[in-house]
């Protein structure tokens, strides 16, 4: 393998002679200063290098180095509560010792070589291993259990494995292969590119709950299943994932930032520190991995931040963790991707994106899944199971859902969540459209909770939304002519979807007892609101005017249900007393003239 020479600088693309031996996707070091770079085309003995840096005083002459391995990912404990560039460098570190600026051709290991972590074996000397075999534990966080596997390539019979404090260069074991003794450590790398093994893909069979109402009832979303959040600036894409990240019932959550404003990713790094898992009342950064490239940085590592994310995302999957993605946003990638692409002079597609932008989006969904893991748990027990489920933040322009990277991402993912700016500007959150909205796991999360909670959840979900788009289709007649021109059957549809979009849909991420409804609490609160539209449509069958239905005290405590703690279910069945009472006097009071 030759050390190359630059020829050529255009921005963040560099072209080199002379690296013989160089492969397509192998990382180099660029120019005097080293900057890191990766290998994306090759033409004879010119090789095409997209730089992770700033390429400022590299000119033609100067050298290139080759590392002669592709871009890959540092994986070990340590991972939980920090925080990467997109090519998985250290902010926190960088920080400490070099300020709030990455100066460029800075080089730090991406995890703690100096911190001791006290290893569990799993294994005894004597016993046979395989890829994937979980050969110890070390308590990560106060959360997180890290299981140290076998790394790829490695099967055979340990003769070596000990309790005690190892840093992550010290061997934890040794096993005795076919082709000679081989040290295990607690830090394994894997190219970024390359999608982790797994024994069997399973089809989902559990919803990731979100407490979040309409997701959960409407347009769920399983564990390892994808989904896609488009919408216009300011309608609420970030908000929706930082509710995810902190509410969905993941164990582990990998949060992408790629390409995003400055500002926002500060609020992240700023506000996940101090926020306390619900659950545990622990740090929420005690599950959480963050990787943070900002619009400033440059555009070429957007696309490492995206497989970055994914691989770490996988190496804990393969534990048998349920991991949630959160990529915010693959907008800003594909832009990368387009710059990069008009540099290389190759064929532009739509909007001037590569052709190739619809397989690059799908290679990355598709490392998504729920899935049987290789090797035997820590009781050697087959079957491990785990899932990683991605949920990715598009940004059309202008809000354009008919663009090319939309489009793309809706002929992979699953689930669709629309946001609708007129929404936001009405301060109703979180903005999902819930008449352009889809998801495809409806099935699996209507056997899901028919197991736990009982019978009723499709129906009534199938209820309200047909409510909602009744509404829809009276809005303009009563833009026209007024809502006394309708039918009291219609007036009733118009108040029950107003009830719908208020009371249930609305939630307040901000307030402590709203920000989050559990499944239970979600099916009685829609339960309730369609009793009143079914007692109120007997009422108006016999007579009584629809206006006193809409006066009724007990639509107050309907609209402060939300309000009712976790596992309060008296609050509903009073208000369902209560819906029957009222309701049957206004009866009573017609039949006799009242």
């Amino acid at each position: 393998m030759k050390e190359g020479t630059v020829i050529k600088v255009s921005g963040p693309l560099v072209v080199a002679r002379g690296l013989t031996g160089t492969n397509i996707y192998d990382m180099v070091r660029a120019g005097v200063q080293k900057l890191l770079g990766e290998v994306i085309e090759i033409r004879s003995d010119e090789y095409s290098i997209q730089v992770y840096e700033e390429t400022e005083g590299i000119g033609p002459g100067q050298p290139v180095y080759p590392m002669g391995e592709p871009l890959s990912v540092e994986l070990g404990p340590g991972l939980i509560s920090s925080i990467f560039d997109g090519i998985q460098r250290p902010l926190d570190v960088i920080s400490l010792r070099l300020g709030s600026y990455i100066a460029r051709g800075a080089e730090y290991t991406s995890l703690d070589r100096t911190k001791r972590w006290h290893f569990i074996p799993a294994r005894k000397s004597g016993d046979n291993i395989r890829p994937g075999d979980i050969l110890g534990t070390v308590k990560e966080t106060a959360l997180i259990e890290h299981r140290i596997m076998v790394p790829q390539g490695v099967a055979g019979k340990v003769t070596v494995v000990a309790e005690d404090a190892y840093t992550l260069d010290d061997v934890v074991a040794e096993v005795e292969t076919s082709t000679g003794k081989v040290s295990v450590k607690m830090l394994q790398k894997w190219p970024v590119r390359k999608p982790r093994q797994v024994t069997k893909k399973l089809p989902p069979d559990q919803p990731l709950i979100t407490g979040q109402r309409v997701i959960d009832t409407f347009f769920p979303v399983a564990k390892g299943g994808t989904s896609c959040v488009p919408g216009p600036f300011g309608s609420g894409k970030t908000v929706v994932q930082h509710q995810l990240a902190k509410w969905s019932d993941a164990d582990i959550i990998v949060f992408v930032g790629c390409g995003e404003r400055g500002n926002e990713m500060a609020d992240v790094l700023l506000s996940f520190p101090e926020l306390k898992d619900p659950k545990s009342h622990e740090p929420l950064m005690g599950r959480t991995v963050l990787v943070a490239n900002t619009s400033n940085m440059p555009v070429a590592a957007r696309e490492a931040s995206i497989f970055t994310g994914i691989t770490i995302a996988e190496y804990y999957r393969d534990m048998g963790y349920n991991v949630a993605l959160m990529a915010d946003s693959t907008s800003r990638w594909a832009e990368a991707m387009r710059e990069i692409s008009c540099r290389l002079e190759e064929m532009p597609g739509e909007e001037g994106f590569p052709t190739y932008l619809g397989s690059r989006l799908a290679s990355f969904y598709e490392r998504s899944g729920s899935v049987v893991c290789m090797g035997s748990d820590a009781q050697g027990e087959e079957g491990r199971r785990g899932s990683l489920s991605i949920i990715g933040a598009v940004s059309p322009p202008g809000g354009d859902l008919s663009e090319p990277v939309t489009q793309a991402t809706l002929r992979t993912v699953k689930v669709f969540w629309s946001l609708d700016d007129r929404l936001a500007s009405q301060r109703h959150f979180p903005a999902v459209n819930w008449l352009t909205s889809y998801s495809l796991y409806q099935q699996v999360v209507g056997r899901f909770v028919a197991n736990k909670i009982g019978a009723g959840w499709d129906e009534n979900r199938t209820k309200a939304l047909r409510v909602l788009q009744r509404e829809s289709e009276l809005e303009e007649l009563v833009r026209l002519v007024g809502m006394e021109a309708l039918s009291p059957e219609d007036m009733l549809v118009m108040e029950t979807a107003k009830m719908i979009r208020e009371d249930f849909l609305h939630q307040n991420a901000y307030h402590e007892l709203d920000t989050y409804t559990s499944l239970e609490k979600q099916f009685h609160m829609l339960d309730v609101i369609l009793k009143f539209y079914s007692k109120a449509q007997d009422a108006v069958d016999k007579g009584v005017d629809p206006l006193r239905l809409m006066g009724v005290p007990v639509k107050d405590k309907i609209s402060n249900m939300r309000l009712a703690s976790e596992g309060d279910m008296e609050t509903f069945r009073r208000i369902e007393g209560d819906i029957a009472r009222q309701v049957d006097e206004l009866v009573e009071g017609r039949a006799v003239g009242i």
